[in-house]
């Protein structure tokens, strides 16, 4: 046995262990952002380890395998990365990654499915996130949304990243994006009930008088006050979640207009200030430069329903060249409110009709880009 041991261990050090494969991109119902009207880009990022070097080979959409040339460092473990981009048409895709040796497979991943469609990040108070008087789902399996960690995800809400644990309109706005322009749509949420555009502000920029609530603000050393940042920072995050995307959505600005205490309220020419800041500082900041629509809102409830001051300033953004024009939500009232017409949020019926009320003015927009 003693002579035979030497003999075995040999044997043992000849058989190849199976390799470890990781594909790093594209991540699982990821949306990218399509390029032109047919088609966009997808960057295959992955990694191998082994004893040994391999090839790699990827599949799309069940076709034919294809090599990737790989960069290795040489050591008791092979490490072994690969990296292509890929022009592909528009539409929902899968893609398979496997090592080989000798011709020989030795370890593969799952499928991943991953779309070229349109993204959108939303952003704003309440009704822009999850604070409807309905959760619902999107019925196409081709909306999705993506989470704070990275993690794509069917799109149901409530919508993770932004406030609340009610309904958005996205799965309604999604379904019809989806069927209006016939490409996957993803969305990134994170839209916090309840803020004055002053806490979407980049730390350090001053405004005279705080909003109604004071937690995402502090009082600065001259009298002044500023917002803590974090908002913004949130925004700028997620805004860098992804390559690139086709707008930002913003609806905001209940709480900057008629508030019970009219030292809170904001005038118009300031909320278009402040409003062109966070716009300019986000994009500069984020590093991206998509268009940013911006709905007009100021609707309190059927005793208030709406502030022409905050309004004309809106809309100023779009006249200016600042922004584009989002959808009128103030008109939206009735039994399209929740809590039987008197309140702010939205009714079920209320989500769907602001979810046409946005894909009205998006649909036509991206169609004119082709």
């Amino acid at each position: 046995m003693g002579r035979l041991l030497p003999l075995l261990l040999g044997a043992v050090a000849l058989v190849a262990a199976e390799p470890t494969l990781t594909l790093k991109s594209p991540t699982a119902r990821a949306v990218l952002q399509r390029e032109t009207a047919n088609a966009g880009r997808v960057q295959v990022v992955g990694e191998v380890q082994s004893d040994t070097p391999v090839s790699v080979e990827i599949r799309l959409d069940g076709g034919e395998w294809k090599p990737v040339p790989t960069m290795g460092n040489p050591g008791t473990i092979v490490v072994q990365s690969f990296a292509q981009t890929l022009d592909l048409p528009k539409g929902m895709h899968t893609l398979e990654a496997r090592a080989v040796r000798d011709k020989q497979p030795l370890a593969s991943t799952p499928k991943v499915p991953f779309g070229i469609g349109e993204v959108f990040v939303v952003t704003g108070q309440s009704n822009s996130a999850n604070h409807g008087a309905v959760k619902t789902k999107a019925s196409s399996d081709q909306v999705f949304t993506l989470t704070p960690k990275g993690a794509w995800q069917p799109c149901a809400d409530p919508q993770p990243g932004a406030s609340g644990g009610a309904g958005s309109i996205l799965p309604a706005l999604g379904d019809e994006l989806q069927q209006r322009l016939g490409v996957p749509i993803g969305f990134i949420p994170c839209g916090i009930g309840a803020t004055s555009v002053r806490e979407w502000l980049p730390g350090g920029v001053p405004f005279p008088n705080p909003p109604t609530i004071l937690s995402r603000v502090k009082k600065t050393a001259d009298g002044q006050w500023e917002s803590d940042g974090k908002a913004y920072a949130m925004l700028v995050k997620r805004m860098q979640s992804v390559p690139s995307f086709r707008a930002v959505l913003w609806h905001q600005g209940e709480s900057d207009a008629n508030q019970k205490d009219a030292t809170r309220t904001l005038s118009g020419k300031l909320y278009a200030d402040y409003l062109k800041t966070l716009i300019a500082s986000a994009n500069k900041d984020s590093q991206r430069t998509a268009p940013w629509f911006v709905a007009q809102v100021s609707y309190h409830g059927p005793t208030d329903v709406g502030s022409e001051d905050i309004r004309t300033a809106q809309a100023s953004l779009w006249k200016n060249g600042v922004a584009l024009e989002g959808p009128d939500s103030d008109a939206l009232r009735g039994p399209l409110r929740d809590n039987g017409g008197q309140g702010v949020h939205f009714s079920g019926e209320g989500l769907k009709a602001h979810a046409h009320a946005w894909a009205e003015k998006l649909v036509p927009w991206i169609e004119s880009q082709r």
